[in-house]
């Protein structure tokens, strides 16, 4: 087969590397791709957006898949280009992706098919929001309603700091901010795979969304991750599937917008149960590095079933027995303005056979040198019997990489191992 990858971070760089690794694949080509991912496959200079450019590619390269990797090709319509060409497309119409492209949609959607979430409101007018603070109890949660990359949320612990937050996200060119009441409990993800029809559960991970250590600080696209999650037990999962994850696909069919491609639940497990925090219409970054170290099966003819219709006759994924952590690395200054340019030294050496190492935010220099391109910049993952073996390997390989313009977060997966 031949296959267009689309994407340029982490996430793109772990499907390049499961990709790649199947028998299944002729030519894999990533648009635009990164330094990781070009010594791995070719890589073509098309922004991810570009839909004409990427159908052009599609038919220059005869591409017998594509795979979308970020949310931004999603809402571009990517997806319904490629219908409208005939090239199976493993991603989501633009109309299926506003469960993640738009929070106001998404919340308005869950309250009409009855999933269990959070109550809320929706707000074009800056005073209107403000008022409606008065109306509940903090802490508060402040979302922005389009893409955000991941930093469009706030939980503000006082009337005053929603108030800013209410500021901040409709100044920055938002014109809705959805407020919601604040949910007690874990945060977990459950990734599934649809064609429109079939659920397949795809595995689950745990996230961490804070800049620093002890889930201090402000919001960010994720900082490390590791699976599976030992909080979302077998039946809790199911439990999801059953109220959350099978009856959106049904509904998102029944409203005209068929789901094809990953659909990612972002769950807070209550003492009421599993309740939905967000979707997103793709594998999440950085819980798709952890689950592609993860998967034992060859990935590509999920992605092809997925796309085409068929998952139904495929058997479930098979997981390795391993735990797999990511810690991202990011710039200084992140999540604010990332400081670029910086060199990075040793990521690319040999660090042991159950190390990878995901380029992000990278670009090669001229004079052949890795630098910092962007906030999250390289993602240190590993495996590991358990989690705290992973954890360990995955730091000790961060000890070997010489990079002086970036932080990471020095606990990723402590609640896991606390609770065990």
């Amino acid at each position: 087969m031949n296959i267009l990858l689309v994407g340029a971070g982490g996430r793109e760089h772990a499907l390049a590397w499961k990709i790649s690794a199947s028998p299944l694949v002729k030519r894999l080509v990533c648009a635009p791709g990164n330094p990781g991912i070009a010594a791995l496959c070719e890589t073509r200079s098309f922004e991810v957006a570009d839909v004409e450019g990427l159908a052009g590619l599609t038919r220059e390269m005869a591409a017998d898949l594509v795979v979308v990797g970020p949310e931004a090709a999603l809402e571009a319509g990517l997806a319904d280009r490629l219908e409208r060409d005939g090239v199976p497309c493993f991603g989501a119409s633009a109309r299926a992706a506003r469960i993640e492209t738009s929070k106001a949609f998404m919340k308005a959607f869950a309250a009409r098919h009855g999933l269990p979430t959070a109550p809320f409101a929706v707000f074009e007018d800056r005073g209107a929001a403000k008022a409606h603070l008065r109306s509940g109890t903090p802490p508060y949660v402040v979302k922005a309603d389009g893409l955000t990359a991941g930093k469009g949320v706030v939980i503000a612990p006082t009337v005053a700091t929603a108030e800013v937050a209410i500021d901040t996200l409709m100044s920055r060119g938002g014109s809705r901010v959805v407020i919601e009441a604040f949910m007690e409990g874990e945060e977990v993800s459950q990734f599934a795979l649809c064609d429109g029809r079939t659920v397949m559960a795809f595995g689950v991970a745990q996230d961490h969304k804070r800049a620093f250590d002890g889930d201090e600080g402000p919001n960010t696209g994720g900082m490390g991750a590791f699976s599976p999650a030992p909080v979302l037990t077998t039946a809790l999962a199911a439990t999801a599937e059953r109220e959350i994850l099978a009856p959106a696909l049904d509904a998102l069919a029944a409203e005209g917008a068929p789901y094809r491609g990953a659909l990612f639940a972002g769950l807070m497990l209550t003492t009421e149960g599993p309740k939905l925090v967000e979707f997103n219409a793709r594998f999440g970054d950085p819980e798709c590095q952890v689950l592609m170290l993860r998967l034992r099966s060859d990935i590509v003819p999920y992605l092809m079933a997925a796309a085409r219709g068929g998952l139904a006759e495929l058997e479930p994924p098979r997981w390795r027995e391993e735990a797999a952590i990511c810690v991202v690395l990011a710039a200084n200054g992140y999540p604010g303005a990332p400081r670029t340019g910086t060199v990075i030294r040793g990521a690319e050496a040999d660090l042991g056979d159950d190390v990878m190492v995901f380029h992000a935010g990278v670009a090669r220099r001229a004079d052949g040198a890795l630098v910092a391109a962007g906030g999250r910049v390289l993602n240190v993952c590993a495996r590991g019997a358990n989690l705290r073996i992973a954890r360990e390997r995955a730091y000790a390989a961060i000890d070997r990489i010489d990079w002086k313009g970036g932080f990471h977060r020095t606990d990723i997966g402590w609640r896991a191992l606390q609770a065990r």
